[in-house]
């Protein structure tokens, strides 16, 4: 599933380059696999540990492929019609981004389009497993669908009206970012508390997700909540899967789009099953984010 969204989300950023980036997008996600690790010993930042050294390693291979491909895309003009290509046309207010700025912000943005992803996509699944009903129910609004998945339009994503709210009632359960960060810039009154300047703000997805004043019967597993009366998308409540505000995930649009594709595509041509057995086939992590480690399934096709 990781090595499918990266796959996306490197083509989403570079398109005809991607190939060539791909292998050094993979590296720097298990980078930050290792970073996150518990280790025994807790250095300061400024120490080079080896894993800090690899790290660096892995950055610069990755701006090494990536700055030929900047450069070449400027001197012949085609600037191409990805993100990259975005990046390079120069801003009515900014100008020109300088090459440095795009080599110092794509290491962060390449890992982000598949990272988050890959822990949402992990409980999606075991959901369409736990939920056949709900299953069935997206593989039925997935029949419209072209045959070919580079066919696919906005007009087809905007027809799995049940399948988004499948995936929006996933991430209010278990929001692959659980714990969010914040520094207040001010002093600030919040409810009987106040926060001094310079404080960091610890909030919580998960459990505001399961606040029953914005979630009636919060625990339960329920899409049907984010349709209204006609079965349309509605938006019941807080939401903070990807975050609010000015520092809200930027690519949340691509990974409702990305997410929704892969869940419709998923339950119309597999039934997901949990492997029998007394444990699940999985263990809960919450380095990073909240995943599910080691998902075991068993997919059958469709009849």
């Amino acid at each position: 599933m990781r090595h499918a969204l990266a796959e996306i989300g490197v083509s989403y950023l570079f398109s005809e380059d991607a190939p060539a980036l791909l292998p050094h997008a993979a590296q720097l996600f298990l980078v930050r696999e290792v970073l996150v690790h518990p280790s025994r010993w807790v250095w300061p930042r400024w120490v080079p540990t080896p894993t800090r050294r690899y790290r660096t390693r892995q950055q610069v291979a990755f701006t090494d492929a990536l700055r030929p491909v900047i450069r070449r895309r400027r001197s012949s003009g085609r600037l191409g019609d990805d993100v990259l290509g975005q990046m390079l046309r120069p801003s009515p207010r900014y100008g020109l981004l300088p090459e440095e700025a795009i080599l110092d912000s794509l290491p962060g943005i390449t890992v982000a389009t598949f990272e988050t992803p890959s822990r949402a996509a992990g409980w999606i699944l075991l959901h369409l497993a736990r939920h056949p009903q709900a299953a069935s129910r997206v593989a039925a609004e997935a029949a419209s669908l072209p045959a070919d998945p580079a066919s696919t339009t906005s007009a087809h994503l905007g027809s799995l009206q049940y399948t988004q709210a499948l995936v929006s009632e996933v991430l209010r359960m278990y929001p692959p970012s659980w714990l969010l960060a914040r520094r207040a810039p001010r002093q600030t009154q919040l409810g009987d508390y106040t926060i001094d300047a310079g404080s960091t703000v610890l909030v919580c997805p998960y459990t505001a997700h399961r606040d029953a004043r914005e979630h009636a019967d919060p625990d339960r597993f329920m899409p049907e909540r984010w349709l209204d009366d006609s079965g349309s998308l509605a938006k019941p409540g807080a939401f903070l899967s990807f975050g609010t505000g000015p520092h809200g995930c930027e690519g949340t649009a691509l990974a409702m789009a990305v997410l929704t594709l892969l869940t419709a595509q998923t339950a119309c041509r597999y039934h997901l099953s949990e492997p029998p057995g007394p444990e699940p086939g999985y263990q809960v992590t919450t380095l990073e984010g909240l995943a599910t480690a080691g998902l075991r399934l068993r997919a059958t096709a469709r009849g």
